[in-house]
């Protein structure tokens, strides 16, 4: 085959393309709509009563594989505790340049202090700026989130209220046996999430006698 011959080629599988229904799209005018369980920015949660959830144990900071969270407990002051533990997360930050996120310290965590979000926009020319401390984590005491950068085209807040998939699938009623029956507790701003449904498998067709 000549050079006219590849070069016609070419053309040819140019044209056919041209002219087929395109598979991407106009991002970020149109994003796909994420599962349940998609792993995102972190939050600390609060309980329904404002307290907080998190201890301080450090189990999710010795867990994570990519050693990219940092926490120290305190103790709890007595006129005024900041979790109903001994001990609150006086100390926590996450470097999100490091964080894979596997959602192993979602998994860790003995009183799902800590949930994945949908937020995953969260470019920044500034490396320090990637280093999220407590108080970007931490939740307010209505449940709302709060974040380093402002709301933008790419940055979508609402994202941040949906903290619940990774915890739903990790805690007991993630399996069949549970299903319907809630196992984590209330959050501020949510109260008890309803439990995740589809665990289950549909029951099969009875045979006709």
């Amino acid at each position: 085959m000549g050079l006219i011959g590849t070069f016609a080629k070419g053309l040819a599988v140019t044209f056919r393309q041209m002219f087929r229904p395109r598979v991407t799209t106009s991002y970020p005018q149109e994003k796909r709509v994420k599962p349940q369980r998609f792993h995102g920015r972190h939050v600390l949660n609060r309980h329904a009563d404002g307290m907080e959830k998190c201890i301080g144990c450090e189990l999710c900071a010795g867990v994570c594989p990519a050693r990219c969270i940092y926490v120290r407990g305190a103790d709890n002051p007595p006129e005024a505790p900041v979790s109903p533990g001994e001990r609150y997360g006086f100390i926590y930050e996450i470097n999100m340049l490091r964080c894979i996120f596997c959602g192993l310290c979602v998994e860790a965590c003995p009183t799902e202090a800590i949930t994945m979000t949908h937020l995953f926009e969260m470019s920044t020319t500034d490396r320090a700026a990637a280093i999220y401390t407590r108080d970007e984590l931490l939740v307010n005491e209505d449940g709302s989130a709060n974040h380093a950068q402002p709301e933008g085209p790419l940055i979508d807040l609402n994202e941040l209220s949906i903290s619940d998939g990774w915890m739903r699938a990790t805690a007991p009623s993630g399996r069949a046996a549970y299903e319907g029956i809630p196992g984590w507790t209330p959050s501020a701003g949510v109260g008890l999430r309803p439990p995740e449904q589809g665990q289950a498998e549909p029951p099969e067709p009875e045979e006709d006698a």
